[in-house]
Order: structure tokens, then C-alpha cells, then sequence
């Protein structure tokens, strides 16, 4: 069997904003247009195709990234109509809350749309999606959407691109009127005007630039040549010749300088009432990279640690990427990967290098959002989903079992909110470990634990709806009724001073005993090391994410074999912290000295004397507890903003600033995530259910006293 497109027609493309700001609308366009779905799906109805889960459609916000797969012929003048482009389109939630999926799904591919609201601009999400791609180095073109809505300003919206993403956004296109008069856009680098007509705006015509808006796009047609211009020296030169390069070049030179980041090209229009999202796929198509355009992915080997690269090519070794695992009502569990090199067929077997075991692939699915189309072979740069992988998880590497590779594991964020939960009969008990379970698969975000105290299951996330909408599918999909406790901060416990501890754990108990004994050095880890200073750091030091381990043993005087159960003890004595027992974070240990005995010491000796050395050390340390920091952006009509700046000081919150957002104000501040429960009830009610506010987790910080002593009290 062979490709049905050739590589450098796919686009792996992923549609990203803030919550509200259109995306999942502009997705049913996109299907709509491309033939996948012959009627528009609006998120207000609950009809959506990429917006399939329950819990999204009563909320009218997407939950999991859905991915789909559609083909696009471009519209443009001229285009040939044979030259059809693989699209496979992620729809990403823009929920806080669920930002993991726009995580993992930004890693896995090659462009994005980023989506803004026209009349809000820039929201606090959308830093944090813009922030997300910048680090995975993904091209992007931007879309300004809802430009027929009141208060609609392309010109300010953009405004807000260019200070607070980025200065490398450039007008492609701006709108023929706003608001009710806004019909069509301006392109500003044919200099044409583009209209919507027909049934759902299908027919793209194309007109001479109204008169009133002539001046105006000549103005920025000649910024939009000479940033594109910048980007070639070649033409650069002749363009400061007095000669502007033709179409087709200035488009080639565009092209490259997207790829690269140089550029963000920025179109406008309104997806609800079908205005500009053709003109956004014809800029997929021109702009946005095919898996051969973008590096050869890295990745190391297994058996060696040797860097291994793989180039998007069918000729390659099969190579790919779990990203995310879902659990499937008709087929069982799905295993959504990308391939970077090389074919894989179902029924063959692959390679996991983190699980050292090969699996058999049973069936092969593409995906369109929750209907599924089966192959039998897929390809180096597409997206499909697996049946038949049991142990694989989400960040795992399937490949070729001769040629080995291991690519880098997505790194999420931790938990900052937990709750207790409890089965409501002993039918429940069962199936509710077996459901978290498998939750706790799905999304890597998600944690389950048992308290080794009272015996309860706590179950952590990143906030209130995340752990809302956890309860409500064990209900709705596995049937578990649970009694929930009321929400937990995940607190951390760290140490601001050093502390020079000893540890004996001596055992006799007639025949062999027990015998370990450590010297320790504990000191708060350096947080300020950047990734180059982290990776020169000698063999001796061992780095995770808050935990670093020192070996200074000199002379044998601790056996080799008996390292590992101390660094195994430290980390078990840093699971529970000294002040109220949360976990205790961004230390490091130096393991400098101690002694062992020729027939009484043993691994789990060494590791109980470990554990009891860090724990007495961590209390002579100043240990200090840590509380999670929210970024809170309220948006409020101005006469309520005394009464909401007024409550988030209240709340120990830090004001940072305030700013005009349409017809109202945006308050941003800094809040502790303890005093954010339930604030949406306290929001409305103070002003008549007119705000609306969005927070995400900034950073942990030392509480004050009075709070520490307040925590300490109730964990007692």
C-alpha cells in the first residue's frame, strides 16, 4: 500500500486560544469547508463534531484536544484545483484548567493557528499557548476572529499582539468593516478584497479594494513587503533599488521566515458568521510547514545514550510519539501517536525503549473527533491512533526494534489543587480504582494517591473544574458514585538554611543484623542554574525536578552498591515534609561521609538510615511551607472595580495592573490559589453576574507566618 500524499502535502496543524475566543467554531468551519461534515455544528447548540464529550457540550468548552483529519484545495486565484493538502487539525480546550492538552499537542506538531477574540485581543491563555509554542519552536499564523461582535477592534486586538507575544506580527490582511458592517477582508499582499457569499460563505470573491480603505492598505501593504523583504538580503537590496519583488517571491521569502519564527502572520474575519477562515487554510497550505520543512527530530539510543536523529521520510526507521491516551466506548483504549520516520502497519509489532518490550499494534484508527476510519498502513508525518498498545503511556517512544530511539518525554505540570474522594457503596470501591486508574492514564496531570494515614483517596489536578469534570465521567462513563471531600491546596514544604546531619540505623537481633550509617549535608537546591550550567554539572551530582543528589563518598567507606539505596532513602524521607507533612521540594543532598560493616550492612539499612538522616536535617533546616501562586485576570464593567480590587487585597492578592478591555476593565493580580475556592459565587453576586474571571498557576511561594502556623493547626 502506498501514501495517498506525498509528504510535503500533510499538514499537522493545531488550532489554539484562550477560552471563548472562537476556536472549536472556527474548527466546524474548517470541517464545513473541507467536505468532512456537511452541516455547521455550533457550540452554543451543542452540536459540535470536535466538542463530543458530554461535559463539553453542557459546558460549551472543549476538555480534550479531538483530532481530525480533512483535505484541503486551496481557493486562491489560479490555484490548480488537483492540489489537494492532508490536513490533520488538532482542536485544543483554551480552559486553564486543561492547558495539558495544548501542551502535548503543540509538541507533536509542525504549525498552529492561534485564534484571538477581536474584541478582547490577547487574554491571559493565550500568553500562556503563545508561551507554550515558543518552546516547542512551532511556526504560527494568527487569526482575529469575531469582528462582527460590538466593541470589535482589529487594529487594538493587534496592538496586543505586538506587545505582549510578539514584535514579529505582521498585518496580512484587515477587515472591511466591523462590528454589523463587517463584510469581508483586505489582502494586503495582492491588494485585492475578498467577500463571503453564497450558502455559509462558500464562495470566495474576489474585488477591488473599496475606496475608502485604499490609502489605508497601501499604507501596509508597504510595511507587510518590506518585513518580508528583511527577511532575504537578496531582495532586500533590490527592494532598496526601488524594486518590489513579484508575488511569488515575496510569498517564497514569507514562507521561509514563518518556518523559522521570523514572522506571525496575522488574518482576520469572523468564523461565526463565515468570514476569512477559507483565505486562513489557503495560508496553511502556503505557509505553514509539511513534516519535511521542520529539523529532523532527536532523540537518543536506548543502549548506547548516543544521539540519534530521524528525518521525516517513509525510506527511515519506524519512529513516533505517544501524545495522548483516551479511552474509547467502542474500541477500548486508544493510543494517539505521531510517526516522524518511517511506515508501520497494524498487526506489526513495536518497540517501547521505556518498558524494554515489544508490543503488538493490533489496529490502526484516524481519527475525525470521535468517529474513526480504519487503515492498514500510516506514514512518516502523520497523526493516527492505536488499538492494542497495553503498557504504552502518554510521552512514550514506539519504534523499530533494530534501530532503537528514544525521544524526549513531554514534560506537564504538577497538580496544585487535590480533593478526597470516596466510594459511595462497596460496589463503588472496585470499580472506582480501576476508573482513576484509567483516568489517571489519560491525562498525565491527573494523580491518584492514598493517604498513608487515614487511608483516604486523594485525588490532584491543576484546579476546581479539572477535578469537577474527573468526578463527573467516573459517574457518567464508568459508573461510580463517589462522595467528594471539600478542595485541598498542594501545598509543598522547602528549606531556607543548611543543616550537617548524621544517620545510624543499628539493628541486632540475634544472627545478622542491621547496620547503615550516613553523613549528610542539606541545603536549598540552586534554582537559578540555566539548562546548559544544569547539564555541565560533574557526574557526581544527580538533578530531577526538586531534587538534587550529591555523591562525595571518597575511599569506599560507603560501598558502591549501597549509593543508590541512600539516594532511594533521601527521596523517601523527602515524601513527607517536618512542618505539616506535604512533600518536601528543591533541596539537595551531599552524601559526604559514613561506614558500613563487613556482615551486618544491608541496601535496606542504608536506605532507613538515608531516610531518618534527611528528615532530621530537613527540621534543622528552617523549614519553610509553600503555597501555590495564582495569575488571576478579572474583567469587570468599570463601576465594580473598587468592590473587585478591593476583594483580591482582601485575599492577600497583589495587584499588578489594570487596563481597558472593550467596554470594561481587565484587573490582573497575584493570588494564592488557598484563597480562589468558590470566588466565582462571591464574583457574580458583587457584581450582578457581570465578570468574569481566569487564573493559572505562576509559581510557589514561602506563606507568611500566620498563615503556616493556621495550616500547621488543621493538619494536627
Amino acid at each position: 500500500m502506498d501514501r495517498d500524499y506525498p509528504l510535503e502535502k500533510v499538514r499537522n496543524i493545531g488550532i489554539i486560544a484562550h477560552i471563548d475566543a472562537g476556536k472549536t467554531t472556527t474548527t466546524e468551519r474548517v470541517l464545513y469547508y473541507t467536505g468532512v461534515s456537511h452541516k455547521i455544528g455550533e457550540v452554543h447548540d451543542g452540536e459540535t463534531t470536535t466538542d463530543w464529550m458530554e461535559q463539553e457540550r453542557e459546558r460549551g468548552i472543549t476538555i480534550t484536544s479531538a483530532a481530525v483529519t480533512c483535505f484541503w484545495t486551496p481557493t486562491y486565484a489560479g490555484a490548480d484545483k488537483n492540489k489537494k493538502h492532508r490536513f490533520n487539525i488538532i482542536d485544543t480546550p483554551g480552559h486553564i484548567d486543561f492547558t495539558v492538552e495544548v501542551k502535548r499537542s503543540l509538541r507533536v506538531l509542525d504549525g498552529a493557528v492561534v485564534v484571538f477574540d477581536g474584541v478582547a485581543g490577547v487574554e491571559p491563555q493565550s500568553e500562556t499557548n503563545w508561551r507554550y509554542a515558543d518552546e516547542a519552536n512551532v511556526p504560527r499564523i494568527c487569526f482575529i476572529n469575531k469582528l462582527d461582535r460590538t466593541g470589535a477592534s482589529f487594529e487594538h486586538s493587534f496592538k496586543t499582539i505586538l506587545e505582549r507575544l510578539s514584535k514579529k506580527a505582521v498585518r496580512m490582511q484587515i477587515p472591511i468593516g466591523l462590528e454589523e458592517n463587517h463584510e469581508g477582508v483586505v489582502d494586503l499582499l495582492k491588494m485585492k478584497a475578498y467577500y463571503f457569499e453564497g450558502d455559509m460563505g462558500n464562495l470566495v470573491i474576489e474585488k477591488e479594494i473599496p475606496e475608502n480603505l485604499k490609502a489605508e492598505a497601501q499604507k501596509f501593504h508597504g510595511e507587510l513587503v518590506e518585513a518580508i523583504v528583511s527577511n532575504d538580503d537578496a531582495a532586500m537590496t533590490e527592494y532598496l533599488d526601488g524594486k518590489t519583488p513579484d508575488i511569488d517571491m515575496l510569498k517564497k521569502i514569507l514562507r521561509k521566515a514563518v518556518i523559522a519564527n521570523q514572522i506571525f502572520p496575522v488574518y482576520a474575519g469572523s468564523a461565526l458568521k463565515n468570514k476569512g477562515v477559507q483565505l486562513v487554510l489557503d495560508a496553511v497550505v502556503d505557509y505553514l510547514p509539511a513534516p519535511t520543512d521542520i529539523p529532523p527530530i532527536k532523540g537518543v539510543n536506548p543502549d548506547t545514550e548516543e544521539e540519534v536523529v530521524r528525518n521525516a521520510s517513509d525510506a527511515e526507521p519506524f519512529a513516533a510519539l505517544a501524545f495522548k491516551v483516551a479511552t474509547d466506548p467502542f474500541v477500548g483504549q486508544l493510543i494517539f501517536f505521531r510517526v516522524y520516520s518511517g511506515t508501520i502497519s497494524a498487526g506489526s509489532y513495536v518497540y517501547n525503549p521505556r518498558t524494554r518490550n515489544k508490543e503488538r499494534l493490533g489496529r490502526i484508527l484516524r481519527m475525525h473527533a470521535n468517529d474513526r476510519e480504519e487503515v492498514k498502513k500510516v506514514f512518516a508525518g502523520e497523526i493516527a491512533a492505536a488499538v492494542g498498545l497495553k503498557d504504552t503511556i502518554t510521552s512514550d517512544t514506539i519504534c523499530d526494534e533494530a534501530n532503537p530511539v528514544a525521544l524526549d518525554r513531554i514534560v506537564f505540570p504538577e497538580p496544585v489543587i487535590s480533593l478526597r474522594v470516596e466510594p459511595k457503596t462497596k460496589a463503588d470501591q472496585e470499580k472506582m480504582g480501576m476508573a482513576l486508574n484509567r483516568l489517571a492514564q489519560e491525562d498525565p496531570t491527573f494523580r491518584v494517591s492514598t493517604d498513608s494515614e487515614t487511608n483516604e483517596t486523594i485525588i490532584a489536578g491543576m484546579g476546581e473544574l479539572h477535578l469537577e469534570i474527573i468526578v463527573d465521567r467516573m459517574k457518567r462513563e464508568f459508573s461510580v458514585e463517589t462522595n467528594v471531600g471539600k478542595p485541598q491546596v498542594a501545598y509543598r514544604e522547602t528549606i531556607t538554611g543548611t543543616a550537617d546531619v548524621e544517620g545510624k540505623y543499628i539493628k541486632q537481633s540475634g544472627g545478622r543484623g542491621n547496620y547503615g550509617h550516613v553523613r549528610i549535608k542539606l541545603k536549598p537546591m540552586d534554582m537559578t542554574l540555566t539548562k546548559e550550567e544544569i547539564e555541565d554539572l560533574p557526574k557526581t551530582v544527580k538533578r530531577t525536578d526538586h531534587f538534587e543528589f550529591v555523591n562525595s563518598i571518597k575511599g569506599g567507606v560507603i560501598p558502591q552498591e549501597y549509593i543508590a539505596p541512600c539516594e532511594k532513602g533521601f527521596k523517601e524521607g523527602l515524601e513527607r515534609g517536618v512542618l505539616a507533612g506535604f512533600k518536601l521540594v528543591d533541596v539537595s543532598v551531599d552524601l559526604y561521609d559514613g561506614s558500613y560493616h563487613e556482615v551486618d550492612s544491608n541496601e535496606m539499612a542504608f536506605k532507613i538510615a538515608a531516610s531518618m538522616a534527611v528528615q532530621d536535617a530537613a527540621k534543622m533546616a528552617k523549614p519553610v511551607i509553600l503555597e501555590p501562586m495564582m495569575k488571576v485576570e478579572v474583567v469587570t464593567p468599570d463601576k465594580f472595580m473598587g468592590d473587585v480590587t478591593g476583594s483580591l487585597s482582601a485575599k492577600r492578592g497583589l495587584i499588578e495592573g489594570m487596563e481597558a478591555r472593550g467596554m470594561n476593565q481587565a484587573v490582573k493580580a497575584i493570588v494564592p490559589l488557598s484563597e480562589m475556592f468558590g470566588y466565582m459565587t462571591t464574583l457574580r453576586s458583587m457584581t450582578e453576574g457581570r465578570a468574569g474571571f481566569t487564573m493559572e498557576f505562576l509559581r510557589y511561594d514561602i506563606v507568611p507566618k500566620n498563615v503556616e502556623e493556621e495550616i500547621i493547626k488543621t493538619r494536627k
